[in-house]
């Protein structure tokens, strides 16, 4: 990655993450005016500002834990020391939760095509996040099939149909209310066929009905193993990081149905809730694999957890 594209990158995160930094800067700033060192009335402090920040009651409790722990250890720490200290604990939190440090768009060599199926419910930003992926993956020159296994709405066939054009990717489709199984069977025996390096396949965004919802992608993931033993390779959950706790909702709903294996979480650029980021990723052990960051194709960025700490409460020393 040439420098420009790491400058730009980290331009794109820091903007994306605007509004979360600045709210919870200021809240911080609150909590500890006054104050020169961390005291139980900072981590009091503190504990409400992360969550008021979505980071969640379970994850905001294992940070202050580790907060204090480290004022404990070190005698003294003054608060202005607090941002590093949040930023280093926090880093390690995701990572032993297996938010790598990702930052290129490889894909594992062993076999091919690697197969990425989305869920998530209708409003989150799915299928756009799927052309966006898509767009990725052919600028890392990656061959990519697209799979329109969402026909419960024809909107979703035509959205992801316009996002193949508008990338250059196939899609493959049938008419809406065809069997979404036999659409995922269909395109990966096509992806299969042509050589593709990466296949994304979309389903149906509801979750009214979750008997309905766990019977249809097993349906589907059993499909696609008489296709490829090993299929789906990436079972990829897209929530909406504006949503705050409903996400965190979404998220133990989904994962109750079906094994998720990542993280796609969106519209982070227009929200100051960005921390649901630290806490979903917490709760559910699941990895935040993509982030995303405004309108523009390249606005979806791997998530790589330094960065990301660091846009949010500074570079440190």
């Amino acid at each position: 990655m040439g420098i420009f594209s790491i400058f730009k990158k980290k331009e794109t995160l820091d903007k994306g993450l605007e509004k979360t930094k600045e709210s919870v800067f200021s809240k911080i700033s609150r909590a500890i005016t006054g104050k020169s060192t961390v005291d139980d009335d900072v981590l009091d402090n503190l504990e409400e500002v992360l969550i008021t920040s979505d980071v969640g009651v379970e994850t905001t409790l294992k940070v202050i834990d580790r907060v204090q722990k480290r004022v404990a250890r070190d005698k003294y720490v003054s608060t202005s020391e607090l941002n590093n200290i949040l930023r280093e604990e926090i880093a390690d939190l995701l990572e032993e939760n297996n938010s790598r440090n990702l930052d290129d768009w490889d894909l594992p060599s062993d076999h091919k095509p690697y197969v990425i199926l989305v869920v998530g419910v209708n409003g989150v930003g799915k299928t756009t996040t799927i052309g966006k992926l898509a767009y990725q993956f052919k600028m890392a020159g990656k061959k990519v099939f697209l799979g329109a296994a969402d026909t419960f709405r024809a909107a979703a066939v035509e959205q992801i149909v316009i996002w193949g054009e508008r990338v250059g990717v196939p899609v493959i489709k049938q008419q809406m209310g065809s069997d979404p199984a036999s659409v995922a069977f269909d395109t990966l025996s096509s992806a299969k066929a042509n050589g593709a390096d990466v296949v994304i396949i979309d389903t149906a965004g509801r979750l009214h009905n979750k008997v309905g919802l766990m019977n249809e992608l097993k349906k589907i993931k059993d499909v696609m193993k008489k296709v490829m033993p090993e299929a789906p390779d990436e079972v990829l959950l897209v929530l909406d990081g504006s949503t705050g706790q409903n996400a965190f909702e979404q998220a133990k709903q989904f994962a109750a149905v079906t094994q998720i294996s990542s993280l796609a979480i969106t519209k982070l650029d227009g929200t100051a809730k960005g921390g649901v980021v630290i806490g979903i990723s917490d709760q559910l052990k699941v990895p935040v694999k993509y982030i995303g960051l405004g309108e523009h194709m390249e606005d979806l960025q791997l998530f790589n957890r330094r960065s990301f700490v660091n846009s949010l409460f500074g570079e440190g020393k």
